[in-house]
């Protein structure tokens, strides 16, 4: 019990671009959930999720789950990203996301691992600031909507753009940051039936 807290507080504090710190905090993280397309209980919901998956990989016989997975969840939909050192972890990882419930979809984009170390990864952290950073002054983008990831010069979008137009400038800005050598978008438009529901 005692680790599942401690997933629970981490979880809270960092993950969802700042939207879980709501339930904890408010403030500026209040405002960050108010922009986005998700409503207050979906971003609950998923911040719940998010926090069972990571108790399912710290339990796991795979002890790279809970260091090497990334793990994003928007609407119920989870995208796992990073670098694991054997194919049968990747199997793994994408099981236990599935065991959750209120998983709706899970989007496996864990590579075996053949290219981590320091440099790669400091490159991959240094790409997604730059592309976050470029979202968030770019023109008529809703950067709250959209969450960055890069693995191996990868860079994956999710989240919520307001239409197609948008959609297509926010990839654009993606692959045209520095070494970036791919841009993988799993963003659904915001009326776009899959969601569950169309906001009003």
């Amino acid at each position: 019990m005692l680790l599942f807290r401690l997933l629970l507080v981490g979880a809270l504090g960092l993950s969802l671009s700042g939207c879980a710190a709501l339930i904890i905090g408010g403030g500026t993280e209040g405002a960050v959930l108010a922009a986005q397309e998700r409503t207050a209980g979906t971003a609950v919901d998923d911040a719940g999720i998010l926090i069972k998956i990571k108790h399912q990989y710290a339990e796991a016989d795979y002890k790279d789950l809970l260091a090497n997975v990334e793990i994003k969840v928007n609407e119920g939909r989870v995208l796992l990203t990073g670098n694991v050192d054997k194919s049968d972890s990747q199997i793994e990882a994408v099981r236990l996301a599935w065991q959750v419930n209120g998983v709706k979809e899970v989007v496996n984009e864990v590579q075996v691992n053949d290219k981590a170390g320091f440099t790669n990864y400091a490159r991959d952290v240094w790409i997604s600031t730059q592309v976050k950073t470029r979202l968030l002054f770019a023109k008529d983008i809703h950067s709250v909507n959209y969450s960055i990831i890069t693995v191996n010069q990868t860079v994956y979008m999710t989240g919520i753009a307001q239409d197609q137009d948008e959609l297509d400038r926010a990839t654009y800005v993606a692959s045209t940051t520095s070494y970036v050598q791919r841009v993988t978008s799993y963003v659904r438009l915001k009326n776009d039936p899959r969601r569950g529901y169309l906001p009003q």
